[in-house]
């Protein structure tokens, strides 16, 4: 885990970099994504209390996660010390949101969600509501 790293992180930073690492695990952030991202931010209750200014925070502890070999992990174990589970069907949405905010899906994002809904113990039946309403949203 990379030296400057809080032990706690606050609900929205979780929420923030699950997102980014939904948008990088690809190795290529699309604009489309990074202003989903930003738009969830500025828009959703969840964020009401949320500092803009730890966006690049939260990119820079992604990127140094994913620098790592066992980066995601990493990840997932900040997300179940930090993001209560209350949370967990919320961070699932907004990580298919991003996913599907370019209109593409590529093997590792799609392989990310599938990790993503077992660490978070998201049952199939509501993962499968959750990416039909992103699938739904993201139509051109």
């Amino acid at each position: 885990m990379p030296q400057n790293t809080p032990k706690m992180l606050s609900p929205q930073d979780c929420l923030v970099a699950l997102m980014i690492a939904v948008s990088a695990s690809d190795e290529n952030i699309r604009t489309a994504e990074l202003v989903k991202i930003q738009s969830a931010v500025n828009m959703l209750p969840v964020f009401a209390e949320f500092d803009n200014t730890r966006l690049t925070h939260m990119s820079e502890l992604v990127f140094e996660l994913f620098e790592q070999e066992d980066g995601l992990d990493a990840l997932f174990g900040l997300l179940r010390e930090n993001l209560p589970e209350r949370l967990y069907e919320t961070a699932y949405a907004l990580a298919c949101d991003v996913a599907a905010a370019d209109g593409s899906l590529a093997e590792p994002e799609l392989r990310l969600l599938e990790e993503i809904r077992y660490e978070l113990n998201i049952d199939r039946l509501h993962a499968a509501a959750i990416e039909r309403g992103a699938r739904a949203r993201h139509l051109t």
